[in-house]
């Protein structure tokens, strides 16, 4: 595949492949990945909490989205191949290629198990399906009210994939093909 100079935007659901496909799109394109996932992980884990936790946090702590915002605000202007795992890259970096994936709620909460990510344990299913329908509410919430946009608006993105029952290598061609018509 031919390496242009691009800049690709994941947000989506929880649990619905960003960070597997982002992967998968970097051994592809030579590309750097920034997560705000990963940034985030940190974050709670210096404050000793949790994700979800660390979420409701920030309602009250707008100045850690300010940070993270910053971060990718600063993409914008920069020059080399990036994949952004990010819920807002495509408000902050809107030169980049903006792509949504949706997955079924349950098959994303099996998905988040399955990943065994030490900040994240559940029980259940259920459990991680509740819990994960809880942040997902609250970053809406939090963008809402931060920055006045709707992350779930599909107006927002280039391309939506829905994820459920296809394999991670399916989803970034379905991604690549997306990028090369855009």
């Amino acid at each position: 595949m031919e390496n242009n100079f691009f800049k690709i935007s994941l947000a989506g659901d929880l649990g619905s492949g960003k960070s597997t496909v982002g992967a998968i799109l970097k051994d592809k394109f030579n590309a750097e990945i920034i997560s705000i996932g990963k940034i985030q992980r940190a974050m709670a884990s210096e404050l000793n909490m949790d994700t979800c936790e660390f979420n409701k946090y920030q309602e009250t702590h707008p100045e850690f989205d300010k940070i993270l915002d910053g971060k990718l605000a600063d993409y914008e202007e920069k020059q080399g191949n990036y994949i952004f795992d990010s819920r807002m890259a495509w408000h902050f970096v809107p030169s980049a290629f903006s792509v949504y994936l949706a997955c079924d709620g349950k098959e994303a909460a099996k998905r988040v198990i399955q990943a065994n990510r030490q900040d994240e344990t559940y029980t259940s299913v259920d459990e991680a399906y509740s819990r994960l329908l809880l942040r997902r509410q609250r970053e809406q919430k939090r963008y809402h009210d931060f920055y006045n946009v709707d992350i779930t608006d599909m107006s927002n993105y280039q391309l939506v994939v829905d994820t459920t029952g296809k394999t991670p290598e399916e989803v970034a061609e379905e991604v690549i093909s997306g990028w090369q018509n855009r």
